[in-house]
């Protein structure tokens, strides 16, 4: 019987529990590495199959649920601190946004955000004076291509993108690696401030969220095209992110005057994601 590849994770996952537990239920099996990641053989499609259903339950394997029967409710999830460790990319993108939403003040540093904001602005009386993005580029600051991702304004906006941020950040940086997780971040940072300035003109903007539908759109086709458990979100999410998405297109918040929604950065975020998750699954999937 020919061997048949269960697995291809990145070279950074560690199997080691999991492979614990095929060793406790007696799974033939061995681990190889191919082009920087593991793959995992086992004798025939029919056995693939049992362990790739075996592994989407219990990805570490006896590292977590050493002792129990396999029906059993998982082990309590790992501490705080070793899961920011595990997953160093994404603590250290949310780190350095609530730095930045100290040094801003929550949004209320407006002497501080102004170096952060896509162009820079004056304030004089009740008005706001915005460059122009001409100008921005002449002076070399590139920057301000990518910092209004940081910029927050208000504690709740902080809090939801850092959330949402921390929940697909700390998937993607499994899967794919902590580089992998950078170059999105910045991607979809760099499209969704892009796409907000292209629709909006000059103006004050800010936040994770752009990236964040970015991620979103990663995750969904690239699920879609290469399953996967880390990227199978829970039911409801991904619906209730679009559905807040065309809720917020409908401008109902900007005419009870309770906020401005940066909408095409949302768009620009969720379709580059869109793009890299069609580009990333299909070639998982032709791995496979």
């Amino acid at each position: 019987m020919s061997p048949v590849a269960a697995l291809r994770l990145p070279a950074q996952v560690d199997l080691r529990g999991f492979i614990a537990l095929l060793q406790r239920i007696q799974v033939p099996h061995r681990v190889s590495e191919e082009s920087g990641e593991q793959v995992l053989w086992v004798p025939g499609e029919a056995i693939a199959e049992q362990v790739r259903e075996l592994y989407e339950r219990f990805p570490r394997g006896d590292e977590a649920f050493a002792g129990q029967p396999l029906g059993e409710p998982a082990t309590p999830t790992p501490s705080l601190a070793l899961q920011l460790r595990k997953h160093a990319m994404t603590t250290a993108i949310l780190g350095l946004t609530f730095l930045i939403a100290a040094l801003t003040l929550v949004g209320d540093n407006f002497a501080a955000i102004r170096w952060l904001s896509f162009v820079d602005f004056q304030i004089q009386g009740r008005h706001a004076y915005f460059a122009d993005f001409s100008h921005t580029l002449a002076s070399g600051q590139w920057w301000r291509l990518l910092s209004p991702m940081l910029l927050h304004f208000g504690w709740l906006h902080l809090a939801m993108n850092s959330l949402w941020y921390w929940e697909l950040g700390r998937r993607i940086e499994t899967l794919q690696g902590r580089l992998t997780l950078l170059s999105l971040t910045l991607l979809f940072g760099l499209a969704a401030n892009v796409a907000q300035y292209l629709y909006a003109g000059p103006s004050l903007f800010g936040g994770l969220s752009g990236v964040l539908y970015g991620l979103l759109g990663h995750c969904w086709l690239y699920q879609r095209l290469a399953p996967n458990p880390a990227y199978r979100l829970p039911p409801g999410v991904l619906v209730m992110m679009l559905a807040w998405l065309l809720i917020c297109m409908t401008g109902i918040f900007e005419l009870l005057q309770l906020a401005a929604i940066a909408n095409a950065a949302h768009v620009g975020g969720l379709l580059v994601g869109c793009l890299t998750g069609l580009v990333g699954g299909a070639l998982a999937r032709r791995h496979r």
